[in-house]
């Protein structure tokens, strides 16, 4: 069996992973038992267009927020909490200090991409 090596790691966000699954598919023609279940939880769970990703990631990126990494990022995009606590439990799963006046920032440009 072939022995892959790992060129690069970088975290994408769920619906990322959904456009990735996407070509994929189109390339195979279908998918493997994993890429099929994958694709049903991606299906229930991307709430934004690729579109609404990149750019909520750019706006976040653009903070400037001191520790605040691209899988960070990713999994805020992914969850888009709802409030500034629900914000601060999803980012306690990380090592990782964020001061409450950057929370209100990052909460403040998530708002615009909650009601959509």
């Amino acid at each position: 069996m072939a022995d892959p090596e790992i060129i690069e790691k970088t975290p994408i966000t769920i619906t990322e992973l959904k456009a990735e699954l996407k070509s994929i598919k189109k390339r195979d023609e279908e998918l493997s038992f994993r890429g099929n279940r994958t694709e049903e939880y991606v299906n229930m769970f991307a709430s934004l267009s690729q579109k609404d990703v990149k750019e909520l990631k750019k706006k976040i990126q653009e903070l400037d927020i001191p520790r605040l990494k691209d899988e960070h990022i990713a999994k805020l995009i992914d969850v888009i909490p709802a409030s500034v606590p629900e914000l601060k439990i999803v980012l306690q799963g990380y090592t990782l200090t964020v001061s409450n006046e950057n929370l209100d920032k990052i909460f403040k440009v998530m708002q615009g991409f909650l009601k959509k």
